[in-house]
């Protein structure tokens, strides 16, 4: 899944931009950006911001940005944590402000004017990132209270908020020559336009350049009706009245690939997903990649690593390369036999069938199928109408109410960036204001794939008192049919609770800085989203909320008995899949300079035949469609979902160990060190505070299989 509460490109590109007024310039009154919000909430107008309003914000907060800076550096007097640091925290309010915007609705519905503003804004905020990180002045006033912090009376957040600071500065570039500095300025151009060129290559080959079209119904054989409706709308909407369009997205790939029997379709629809960004046509990604590992390897030379990897990771709970490493063989070691298991399985099911074919990676979904009926006596059909996007929606903010006694009221007069985006006010107990909360279900043309959260606002302090969040979920769910609902499928439905979990993470974080509230190490990030997974599927919540969209009946036990069961069901295949892509983010920011990939393809088979990874199984992600590493600042950091899933098994596992998932106390625990201040100090201390202890890896093992 693809997450940003610290959204992708934005945060590489507005890292320095924070949350302080700048000087008033000459401005277009009519542009919503150069006022305050005067919405509900105060939430971005939406219905008043057009895509001309874009560039020319951007400019004017980038002036704006400049000012506060130069005042910054200009001032006579001796630098203070007040006049240095916490003024420089507190600029960019501007910037920041268009920018959460613009990348929010471009990644969720983009059109070809956003397309082309993103390259235009990409480059001048590269340089301007550089010319703050790379500004003698600013970095001198900053060590100079670096170096004087323990003996200024600052506590023990202000002293954090220093070192934060003083340690990017030296990981953007502060410390290199003038010649050094022009070199990195030019490979953060050029990689911030890569990743651009990369994003919307992987947008054209998923949602425009391939389409499955069915003539013949007897192709459709296997298909759940619901599936078979889906497609025939898609078809209706492309102009193609009397057929059937299935296409990359999940909601329409995932189920053609459990149920349709014609395999040769199976493979076509396969092979166009796992081909994305690597077909020679204009979209294709293969030389994108190449030159970013390239450059990237050039950035952390210059910074003085060895490679990417040791530069990303050294910011980590897992410090160095060789750590993740022998985590993730470790866990390799284990997954691989698991999967081995199942693929025999299958295979006999096939044989026992007379198929006479010898399994394929298009194969697997389709047989899993067949091989969950016949273990588990499940059947994904049977569980979807009892999880209709409504009630699933209900079950989490039910949970979210039984664990911190918050609560959810849906609003209908916020402007909204695509009308069927739902808005809700989240209230604290007492009934105190807490936050916005965003919630895009479905596909269309213009979104990304996968799912993520982000923020519109962040949590934050301005003037004394404290700012509310605006919370965002972007999904790409099965739709509803006609007059039947959104039915989800587990996966959709765990993905909901996923997505919330960042959700609850941005809108209980607090803390009064903006560079240390709520920003904690990138494999710490995806515990507040995993461990709200778990209680998805707990009996006491499933009875909830799991209801039956026509006739409201609670799911049966004997459902729910065989979602315990199943639980282990598909765990070689979903951990091998996962870990092969990990291994392979690794290896290629693994690469000193010159890091002369090549030929990608090649590439990725060699890192794939070093692990011994079966034939059955590719990566999650192949290369050039791998968008969290390569336009999503994931780059040697996909290992951080398996790495933050030690952290939420552990989590969970004390829950349970309680005797109650809903205890209050660990429950406020959990949101004071683990949500809330997780920026006061570094991730394992905050995790520690709240567990009594290092987490244990077992949990893990056992929710998996693997042991």
């Amino acid at each position: 899944m693809k997450n940003s509460l610290l959204l992708m490109l934005s945060v590489a590109l507005l890292a320095f931009a924070s949350c302080k007024n700048g000087q008033k310039a000459e401005q277009d009154s009519s542009n919503p950006f150069f006022a305050e919000y005067t919405t509900p909430f105060q939430v971005p107008p939406f219905d008043k911001i057009d895509t001309s309003h874009y560039l020319p914000a951007f400019i004017e907060g980038i002036k704006q940005h400049d000012a506060e800076i130069e005042a910054i550096t200009g001032s006579a007097d001796a630098p203070t944590f007040e006049n240095t640091v916490l003024a420089f925290d507190k600029s960019g309010k501007l910037l920041t402000k268009v920018g959460k915007v613009f990348f929010n609705v471009n990644e969720a519905n983009t059109n070809d004017q956003m397309q082309e503003i993103a390259k235009k804004v990409s480059p001048l905020l590269s340089k301007h990132n550089d010319d703050i990180s790379m500004n003698a002045k600013l970095f001198g006033r900053i060590k100079a209270v670096y170096d004087k912090r323990s003996e200024s009376g600052l506590d023990a957040q202000q002293v954090r908020l220093v070192e934060k600071h003083y340690r990017d500065f030296e990981r953007q570039g502060a410390n290199l020559s003038a010649d050094q500095q022009a070199q990195l300025r030019k490979i953060n151009e050029q990689l911030s336009m890569l990743a651009i060129n990369f994003g919307d290559n992987l947008l054209a080959e998923t949602n425009k350049n391939f389409q499955l079209v069915i003539e013949n119904k007897a192709d459709l054989d296997g298909l759940p009706e619901g599936v078979i409706s889906a497609a025939a709308e898609t078809a209706k909407a492309a102009g193609k009245d009397g057929k059937w369009v299935f296409t990359l997205s999940k909601p329409s790939m995932i189920p053609f690939l459990q149920y349709a029997k014609n395999r040769e379709l199976r493979e076509k629809i396969y092979t166009g997903y796992f081909m994305r960004g690597n077909n020679g046509n204009a979209n294709d990604n293969k030389q994108v990649v190449t030159d970013m590992i390239r450059l990237r390897a050039e950035k952390a030379k210059l910074l003085g690593y060895d490679n990417y990897a040791a530069y990303v990771i050294d910011e980590n709970m897992a410090k160095t390369t060789a750590n993740v490493d022998e985590f993730l063989n470790k866990l390799m070691a284990a997954a691989v036999p698991v999967a081995k298991a199942e693929l025999a399985e299958m295979q006999k099911i096939a044989d026992k069938e007379g198929a006479g074919f010898k399994l394929e990676s298009w194969d697997w979904w389709f047989y899993a199928e067949k091989l969950r009926k016949q273990k588990y006596d499940l059947d994904e059909n049977e569980l979807k109408p009892y999880f209709s996007l409504d009630n699933v929606r209900e079950g989490m903010f039910a949970v979210a109410g039984k664990l911190y006694g918050i609560t959810f009221t849906k609003v209908t007069d916020l402007p909204v960036y695509q009308q069927d985006v739902e808005t809700f006010e989240v209230k604290e107990a007492d009934g105190a204001h807490l936050g916005i909360l965003y919630l895009d279900y479905y596909p269309r043309d213009s979104k990304g794939g996968g799912a993520w959260c982000t923020d519109f606002r962040a949590s934050g302090w301005e003037n004394g008192k404290k700012v509310d969040p605006v919370i965002s979920i972007v999904c790409n769910f099965t739709p509803p049919t006609g007059d039947t609902p959104a039915l989800l499928n587990w996966d959709e439905t765990s993905t909901l609770f996923h997505e919330f979990g960042h959700a609850l993470h941005g809108l209980f974080t607090t803390g009064k800085y903006t560079r240390t509230a709520g920003n904690v190490p990138q494999d710490y990030v995806e515990l507040p989203s995993q461990v709200m997974e778990n209680w998805a599927s707990e009996p006491e919540v499933l009875r909830m909320y799991a209801k039956h969209y026509k006739t409201g009946e609670v799911i049966p036990d004997a459902l729910i008995s065989k979602i315990q069961n199943s639980g282990l069901f598909n765990q070689g295949f979903d951990n091998v899949e996962y870990i092969a892509a990990s291994i392979l983010d690794m290896d290629y920011h693994k690469l000193g300079t010159p890091a002369e990939v090549g030929d990608v393809v090649a590439f990725e088979k060699a890192a794939m035949d070093k692990i011994g990874l079966i034939s059955e199984i590719w990566p999650r992600y192949r290369t050039t469609y791998f968008a969290h590493i390569f336009d999503g600042g994931y780059a040697a950091g996909y290992y951080v979902y398996l790495w933050a899933a030690v952290l939420d098994a552990d989590a969970f596992d004390y829950f349970k160990q309680s005797g109650d998932i809903f205890n209050k106390d660990l429950a406020a625990s959990f949101r004071k060190n683990c949500l809330s201040e997780n920026g006061d100090d570094e991730g394992m201390v905050q995790y520690k505070k709240f567990r009594g202890q290092e987490p244990s890896i077992e949990p893990l093992l056992r929710k998996r299989g693997l042991k």
